[in-house]
This record gives C-alpha cells, structure tokens and sequence, in this order.
C-alpha cells in the first residue's frame, strides 16, 4: 500500500573532484559556487560564479540560466550544492553535477 522507503530518483549526478576538475575545462560548462560572499571570497575553483542558495534571490538568479549548458555545482561539503542541484533540476536544467565532499575535498588548486 504505502512503500516508506521509496526515494525520489535524483536528476543530478554526485561526482568526485577528479572528474569535476576534468569537466570544468570543457565547453559549455559552467561553474557555481553556491556558498556565501564571504565564504567564496575565502578561496573559490578558478572560474567559479557565486550564487549564494541561503540568498531570497536564488531562484532568479538560475532561472536566467541557459538550459544548455553542463553545471557543476559545490559548497563546501557538498549539502547545499545538492541542494542547489535539485532545485535547477526541478527547474529543467538536465546536467547538472554536484561536487561530492565539496571543496573539502578538493585536492586541486584554489584561487
């Protein structure tokens, strides 16, 4: 009657920092670090844009996106970016990629 453990299927993919790293040099990718000012200020991917997700302005923000683009995602353990993930998919963005671990766990270079 009721199946309790059923989960919703995700329509982002998790995917670890070695190949999001190889993705962010690909055409037609673009690169959203979805923490604060403050915290991207701190240290971000090279060519990473902020749009913070705690912002009342975020779903504006990624409504002006192109839907034809490959979108990786991160935070800084990978919570919000998921987030932020389900939320462009719920919106018709079809690749998107959330960092897993965040930039925790990120082995490469930060600006």
């Amino acid at each position: 009657m009721f199946n309790l453990f059923s989960s919703k299927a995700k329509k982002y993919e998790d995917i670890p920092a070695g190949p999001f790293h190889d993705l962010m040099t690909q055409a037609n990718t673009v690169v959203i670090d979805v923490r604060t000012a403050g915290e991207f200020a701190g240290g971000k991917l090279r060519g990473a844009c902020n749009i913070d997700i705690m912002s009342s302005t975020f779903v504006s923000q990624i409504k002006n996106l192109p839907k034809d683009k490959t979108y990786l995602i991160y935070c800084r353990s990978g919570n919000r970016s998921a987030q932020a993930c389900e939320i462009l998919a719920e919106k018709g963005f079809e690749n998107v990629k959330n960092l897993a671990g965040g930039i925790m766990r990120w082995p490469f270079e930060t600006v």
